[in-house]
């Protein structure tokens, strides 16, 4: 720090303004020309003029320091409530006038949908009178209060001649819940899975689409540029050509060489590294089916450690014929 800079808020003391108010404390006093370099200890109320001697200082009690410091702070807080209560006032009765543009997308084709109800009525509105495709990707089954809304919309769009494909993650072929929609559902509707996919992802007419925007869904994004429409498709059309028939045709894989097809997505992610918490997740399953199949995949193999489970893996060859 050179001579005439103190590169802090001046009433907030610095590790060097505290070390020489503590001297102060100690000595009774410290030469002013100590403190010239050290503004925040006049700032903050630390030291005062020695009144016999102009050229000594002397400190300030602790307990009177803090408590005009903390004086301070909470006039300042006072200050900027005030602040905040004077730009509520003039700014609260415009907000109407915002309302309409937020409720359309901007110019990117991109609008933000916060709560789950505004969120569903979005999609009931997109879904209402089109009678194309719908393509959903589900890494979980839908929320209960969900389901039902859901259900009527979709047989709603079956009933009109439209098509519903849907991807889900494998964990989720024997969910009751996504059982019985397919139990109900009547008309062109396909569902397939894969060991890992993406977020969810809903697909409307290859016009609009509606993906997550916060971990917890209270938000989404709806999406109606073209490229980004486009770009979306392709993924969603990529993926389902890799997934395994789940619906109206249920397809089981054979095990390979005593492997099953969910043991080969776990030595997949084995010999990228991943751990067995980051395995779990990309799966849908917990920690511990994620353990129990590890360790009837290091069973089948021989492998006496995670080391070697890896080496093993390379070697049987199990990864080489398409999951």
């Amino acid at each position: 720090m050179t001579a005439g800079t103190h590169e802090h808020r001046p009433e907030e003391p610095c590790p060097a303004g505290l070390a020489l108010y503590t001297r102060a404390l100690h000595e009774g006093h410290v030469p002013a020309g100590d403190a010239e370099r050290l503004p925040c200890l006049a700032a903050a109320g630390l030291l005062r003029p020695d009144p016999g001697d102009a050229r000594l200082l002397r400190p300030v009690a602790p307990a009177v320091a803090l408590h005009r410091l903390l004086r301070d702070v909470d006039e300042d807080i006072a200050r900027r409530r005030r602040q905040g209560d004077r730009l509520t006032g003039a700014l609260e009765p415009l907000l109407a006038l915002g309302t309409p543009d937020t409720d359309r997308a901007d110019a990117t084709g991109i609008r933000m949908l916060s709560g789950l109800d505004r969120i569903n009525t979005a999609i009931s509105e997109a879904m209402a009178d089109i009678a194309g495709e719908v393509l959903t990707i589900q890494p979980h089954s839908l929320e209960s209060a969900l389901r039902t809304t859901a259900l009527i919309r979709d047989q709603a769009l079956l009933d009109r001649g439209g098509r519903i494909r849907t991807l889900y993650q494998h964990t989720q072929r024997h969910v009751p819940a996504v059982v019985a929609r397919y139990e109900q559902l009547r008309g062109d509707v396909e569902a397939r899975t894969l060991d890992q996919v993406t977020e969810r992802l809903l697909l409307i007419d290859r016009k609009v689409a509606f993906i997550p925007a916060s971990k917890d869904r209270s938000a989404a994004l709806e999406i109606r540029h073209p490229a980004l429409i486009e770009y979306l498709a392709i993924v969603f059309d990529r993926l389902w050509h890799l997934a395994t028939p789940m619906h109206p045709r249920a397809v089981r894989q054979p095990p390979v060489s005593g492997v099953t097809a969910r043991q080969r997505a776990i030595a997949r992610l084995l010999i990228e590294g991943h751990t067995d918490g980051d395995i779990a997740d990309r799966l849908g399953m917990n920690v511990r089916t994620a353990r129990l199949h590890i360790a009837k995949l290091a069973a089948t193999l021989g492998s006496q450690s995670r080391a070697q489970l890896g080496y093993l893996i390379g070697r049987s060859g199990i990864l080489d014929r398409e999951a």
